[in-house]
């Protein structure tokens, strides 16, 4: 966490706001077989962007990324209770709470103001990963970023946005064999590229299944 003016605009709130104008695609993409998959993208993802300097840090995410996809296997919803024993071991801490003051991200250029009632909204968001009339590019899209722009952890929000979308994904059968096309800077209030992020996960995930056939 970085400090920033107490006058800076609040981040979530602009989020909060976009996410319920956001035209999220509603089409389908077909759906890989995750047992099938060649490889598994996110463990790449992680290795790649985090092992050469941070070997132990590394371990425990795809620690985590395992703990993430067995609950999906075992039909687990998001929650952020769930959310949060995956980062007790990303973190190597014994227990992990909600934040207790605003969070800041991108160098103190995204403020995410704290309210009452933010981990009950965060848990309402969350719990809208199922909803069934959005297909999955879109609700993993919008689960993804509502843990990057809620920021619930004091630490760890990038690993635990990639968890989250690893767990969405999973839950549904998917495993991407390619992440790595996921890694850009994400503004929360920017509609179009909200829409373009769902966009994109679907041509991974369509992707991933021309290269198994």
């Amino acid at each position: 966490m970085t400090s920033a003016p107490d006058q800076q605009q609040d981040a979530l709130a602009d989020w909060l706001r976009i996410r319920t104008q956001i035209t999220w695609p509603r089409w389908s993409a077909t759906r890989p077989d995750a047992e099938a998959a060649a490889r598994n993208g996110f463990r790449d993802f992680f290795t790649t962007t985090r092992g050469s300097r941070d070997a132990g840090g590394t371990e425990q995410v795809l620690t985590a990324l395992d703990l993430a996809l067995a609950d999906a296997e075992q039909g687990e919803r998001l929650s952020f209770a769930l959310m949060a024993n995956w980062q007790r071991t990303v973190l190597r801490r014994a227990s992990v709470d909600f934040r207790t003051g605003p969070a800041f991200a991108k160098g103190g250029r995204e403020r995410y103001n704290l309210t009452p009632d933010t981990q009950a909204r965060f848990e309402r968001c969350l719990s809208e990963s199922t909803q069934p009339d959005l297909p999955l590019p879109s609700r993993a899209a919008r689960t993804y970023l509502d843990v990057l722009f809620f920021h619930p952890f004091e630490d760890g929000n990038a690993r635990a946005a990639m968890l989250a979308l690893a767990f969405i994904l999973a839950r549904d059968g998917v495993l991407l064999d390619q992440v790595q096309p996921l890694q850009a800077t994400r503004w929360a209030d920017d509609t179009e590229g909200a829409a373009d992020l769902a966009v994109l996960l679907g041509i991974l995930i369509a992707a991933t299944q021309r290269r198994r056939t």
